[in-house]
């Protein structure tokens, strides 16, 4: 009689078949919708001052006072150095996703599709940092990097982060980007480079997200109670640092604002609030899902005005 006992071995296999399929239908998406972004952004057309950098409505300054003040020259200025601003801060924590991953990958099964996958996201990844570089120049931008000691606790993140903490942090900051991109390269007050650049970033994260999603699922599915715990606080704080560095008071001075007057402003704007806000529901509904919405959690997520 053949022998039907189910070993533990081919149980942990059965378990991993829903995310292996779902890594494969990623790499058959990847192969139909993917880019190039070195042919498909218009990188030889000058600069168009006449475009802003993105909707305007989602410049930290949109709504107070001093926006009021500020010429039309000037306020399209600003939302050019501020998405300069984000696509650095992307670059930033996209360096950090692409080691995490790689990391989370080393030494494991190569015929695995999940395996391949996470090379291919990390391959997107590297397209995206160029694109944003590319475009931030485009913009006549320096290189805004995050505050130093907020770059050194990236990089004891990236070295210690495992599991659900890394799958979740990259999907929170993904996450973000990706409703504000969809506003902005939808908007014809945007330059169409990056409107362009916006919409790769959209199609081509969209799988990234998934493939977060579902592995953050995985990751917990034996985690007890202290461990949903510690990986929420550690998820939450990695998700306020991201978000908190997202424009560098540098970008006030390089559009020729007075910095201290419009840093002040950019904190009390409840419209700037309200959008970061809206942007993370969808967000916050998974991490409740996951069990990852914990009380001290919510509060850092309160307080970097994400929930």
């Amino acid at each position: 009689m053949a022998n039907t006992t189910v070993q533990p071995a081919d149980q942990a296999q059965d378990q991993k078949q829903p995310e292996r399929e779902a890594a494969r239908r990623l790499l058959e998406s990847s192969a139909k919708l993917s880019y190039d972004p070195a042919a498909e952004v218009d990188w030889d057309t000058p600069l168009d001052e006449d475009h802003h950098g993105m909707s305007p409505e989602w410049s930290t300054l949109y709504g107070t006072r001093y926006w009021q003040e500020l010429t039309e020259a000037q306020r399209k200025e600003l939302t050019r150095q501020e998405s300069a601003c984000v696509a650095s801060t992307g670059i930033w924590f996209e360096m950090i996703l692409q080691q995490m991953v790689l990391r989370d990958m080393y030494a494991k099964d190569p015929t695995d599709p999940r395996f391949q996958w996470a090379l291919t996201e990390i391959a997107d990844e590297c397209r995206h940092s160029i694109m944003f570089g590319r475009g931030a120049a485009k913009l006549r931008a320096p290189a805004y990097r995050p505050a130093r000691w907020v770059v050194e606790l990236g990089r004891v993140f990236k070295t210690l982060a495992v599991g659900e903490a890394a799958y979740a942090s990259i999907l929170v900051a993904e996450e973000v980007l990706d409703v504000m991109q969809r506003d902005w390269m939808r908007d014809e007050r945007v330059a169409p480079f990056i409107r362009t650049i916006n919409n790769i970033h959209v199609v081509e994260e969209s799988r990234h997200m998934k493939f977060a999603r579902e592995e953050t699922r995985a990751r917990l599915r034996k985690a007890g109670p202290v461990r949903r715990h510690v990986q929420a606080l550690v998820v939450s704080l990695a998700s306020y640092f991201i978000v908190t560095s997202m424009v560098s008071r540098e970008v006030y001075a390089n559009a020729g604002l007075d910095v201290e007057r419009a840093l002040a402003e950019a904190k009390a704007n409840e419209h700037h609030k309200s959008l970061m806000r809206s942007s993370c529901a969808g967000l916050m509904e998974f991490l409740s899902s996951a069990r990852l919405l914990t009380r001290p959690a919510t509060a850092v997520y309160r307080r970097a005005h994400l929930i």
